[in-house]
């Protein structure tokens, strides 16, 4: 059986004005490049569960309309995309229908919308992917494919997570490559359409197995860069300390996303700093009390943290490690003033790098459900406007060409050039400062 495996990626505004100005999924251009370049970790994950015997090829495709043909012929696909880019897989799925294979489709947006997906599918996979491709690829060798592989409410013991197929990538093409160390995440923000929406509990990869899988990557990139596929890291931070220590040991460069409570703890601070790690991004979503209030549903945890932004900020990049700040523009409560407000906290802050996105109500999320109850949604099933940049609900407090054109307006302030070097000097001055000032005071 050959099985190919299709990763969508290049993702970018639908607005042409926006696309023009620079906006990739899912930042601005810097790190929009990052994110292109990324492969699918959980195609390689299903690929490390499938049989020796079939042969296995990965395939980025990151304009569907560009292919004159069809990458591979196979007698199964599975394809995985974004929901921003859904509407191409469903045209690619399509495409390979007719040309004779059976098409598998998976992932949170399909896990939302089943019978939407199941229209161009031949098998759709609900929940984690993990629980049910075994059986999915049993069935397929044997011709019996189900429409549907149900595994919603099964929680993936990642104990048993398979090792990536990495070996299935030019790595030429990847400017870094991604592990995954946990799953799900114990907050509830409203607007989150990370792993939670697959996984019914928050969970921790054993760290043994995180070792395991960058040394794999080092066997085909000796000096790699690695991004953490987590949805918030250092949760717990017992468990963080020892995996911070581990992936000390490797010597490698990385990076990863977790919550502004990391800058409380010193010692993993300190740890961080001297285990390789380059950046962590963090969501402060809005630099307003009100309105944080209420974006985090389960104990308001967004909101009480707000006293603490600015001085999380400077202790984390004390340790000479940089903070990328995202901020979501369009939030309930925010105004026309909110861009201005986000913008000045960004300059007033120092941090190092900044991401601004425009609220976006993804299928399967809270808010979406919310914003469609409350008749907010603008097109219902546009999935191409939810690229984190393209308007597609009504805004609270301000217009949808307030929303627009504050986004356009703030971005031309955070991401000229002079914004640029001024924010990186002032990081890197500071950290000279700090370190002349130790050298003065250190005895020996």
């Amino acid at each position: 059986m050959r099985l190919g495996l299709i990763a969508m990626s290049g993702t970018r505004a639908s607005d042409p004005e926006l696309t023009a100005f620079g906006l990739t999924l899912p930042g601005f251009v810097e790190r929009g490049k990052v994110v292109a370049s990324l492969p699918s970790l959980g195609l390689l994950t299903l690929a490390g569960m499938t049989p020796e015997d079939v042969g296995l090829t990965y395939v980025d495709v990151p304009d569907v309309n560009a292919l004159p043909e069809l990458p591979g012929e196979f007698d199964i696909v599975a394809i995985s995309s974004f929901t921003a880019q859904i509407k191409d897989a469903y045209a690619l799925a399509e495409r390979y229908r007719a040309a004779g294979a059976r098409v598998i489709l998976g992932g949170p947006h399909v896990t939302a919308l089943p019978e939407e997906a199941a229209r161009y599918a031949d098998a759709v996979v609900l929940g984690e992917g993990e629980v049910m491709w075994p059986a999915v690829v049993d069935d397929a060798r044997h011709g019996r494919l189900r429409a549907t592989y149900d595994g919603r409410g099964v929680s993936f013991d990642l104990g048993l997570s398979p090792m990536p197929r990495f070996d299935l990538l030019d790595i030429r093409r990847y400017n870094r490559l991604t592990v995954q160390t946990q799953r799900g995440c114990p907050h509830h923000c409203e607007f989150c359409a990370g792993s939670r929406l697959l996984s019914p509990t928050y969970k921790l990869k054993p760290i043994d197995r995180v070792v395991a899988e960058i040394r794999r990557i080092k066997e085909i990139w000796p000096r790699p860069f690695i991004e953490l596929a987590d949805d918030n890291t250092f949760v717990d931070k017992r468990h963080a300390k020892l995996l911070v220590a581990a992936i000390a040991r490797e010597h490698v460069r990385w990076f990863t996303e977790t919550d502004v409570s990391v800058a409380g703890d010193e010692e993993l601070l300190r740890m961080l700093a001297d285990s390789g790690c380059a950046q962590l991004l963090i969501g402060f979503e809005a630099p307003s009390a009100a309105v944080l209030d209420g974006l985090e549903k389960r104990a308001n945890w967004k909101a009480k943290q707000l006293d603490r932004y600015a001085r999380a900020i400077d202790r984390i990049q004390s340790h000479g490690i940089t903070v990328n700040g995202c901020f979501i523009l369009g939030l309930d409560r925010a105004g026309p003033e909110s861009f201005e407000d986000v913008v000045g906290f960004v300059r007033d802050s120092g941090l190092y790098e900044a991401q601004i996105t425009v609220l976006t109500p993804f299928p399967g999320t809270d808010l979406y459900r919310r914003l469609d109850e409350e008749g907010r949604i603008l097109q219902r099933g546009a999935w191409e406007r939810c690229t984190l940049f393209d308007v597609n609900f009504q805004p609270s407090h301000m217009t949808v060409s307030e929303l627009e054109q504050g986004l356009r307006r703030a971005a031309a302030q955070l991401y000229n050039a002079d914004a640029t070097k001024q924010r990186r000097r002032r990081f890197t001055n500071h950290l000279r400062q700090l370190r002349r000032s130790a050298a003065a005071t250190d005895p020996q």
